[in-house]
């Protein structure tokens, strides 16, 4: 069962109650795929394959499961081979963008399992990093951590978000209990993310899409795998167990943007 509370990130933890919002945009799973466009790019962190829109359709990456349920998932068939451009996954980015805005998530599973990086973020890419990025869940082989960039941020890993002075790894903030990402998440039934972009307390931050991405291995899931208790290496284990996959996907309720 889905427990009855809301994870919390603002932008630099403004509570919403000091602002009025109006929903501006409800995302279902029936209008999933007219909010967001697909980003078959090479991927920033090298280790998968993103995939077009008919793609994604057509191997079941995404699927509005029933009324309540629309899933993004990556390949958990295919045996790779280790030349080859990596995993089938799905990267899509909200065709609106934002500047001052809540956005709430409704999940009701995030990928996991080794190997994993799953992220739910905002920026603006053409701007990147000096457009500001707030990273409102992303986490690796079931670990997570939610960094902003840019500027400063209460609570955090780190003192000083400026990416260009800290290489590139803002301010994270770290989930305050064990259900809050995971396996321990999803087994709850999952739960809200949310996130507070307050037009008094962001100074440096250009307008923002919404991104959705399921990547592998890469900068980060595969430089901190070997701490990770997973077996093997992350690539190889990656390319050689897709059935281990079977747990790598977002199932989202809905998403809503007020502002």
């Amino acid at each position: 069962m889905k427990p009855a509370f809301a994870l919390l990130l603002s932008s630099i933890l403004v509570p919403i109650y000091a602002a009025t919002y109006s929903i501006s945009d409800t995302v279902v799973p029936s209008s999933f795929l007219n909010f967001f466009e697909f980003q078959a790019i090479a991927d920033p962190t090298m280790d998968d394959n993103y995939v077009d829109q008919s793609t994604a359709v057509s191997q079941g990456l995404v699927n509005q499961a029933s009324s309540t349920s629309f899933i993004v998932r990556a390949d958990d068939r295919t045996v790779l081979n280790p030349n080859g451009a990596g995993r089938n996954s799905v990267r899509i980015r909200s065709k609106k963008t934002y500047t001052t805005h809540v956005a709430v998530f409704d999940v009701h599973h995030m990928p996991q399992g080794c190997g994993t990086w799953p992220a739910i973020w905002e920026t603006n890419e053409a701007q990147w990093p000096n457009g500001g990025e707030i990273d409102i869940v992303e986490g690796v082989n079931d670990q997570a951590l939610m960094p902003l960039h840019y500027i400063r941020a209460l609570n955090s890993t780190q003192l000083d978000c400026n990416a260009a002075v800290n290489g590139n790894s803002g301010c994270g903030v770290r989930f305050p209990t064990a259900n809050s990402y995971g396996p321990s998440f999803n087994s709850n039934g999952g739960g809200w993310y949310a996130v507070e972009r307050s037009s008094s307390a962001i100074r440096h931050f250009s307008n923002h899409n919404i991104i959705i991405n399921l990547t592998f291995c890469g900068d980060w899931a595969g430089a901190v795998y070997g701490q990770s208790g997973c077996p093997s290496t992350c690539v190889d284990f990656v390319n050689n167990n897709p059935s281990a996959f079977s747990g790598a996907y977002f199932d989202f309720a809905s998403i809503r943007v007020y502002q």
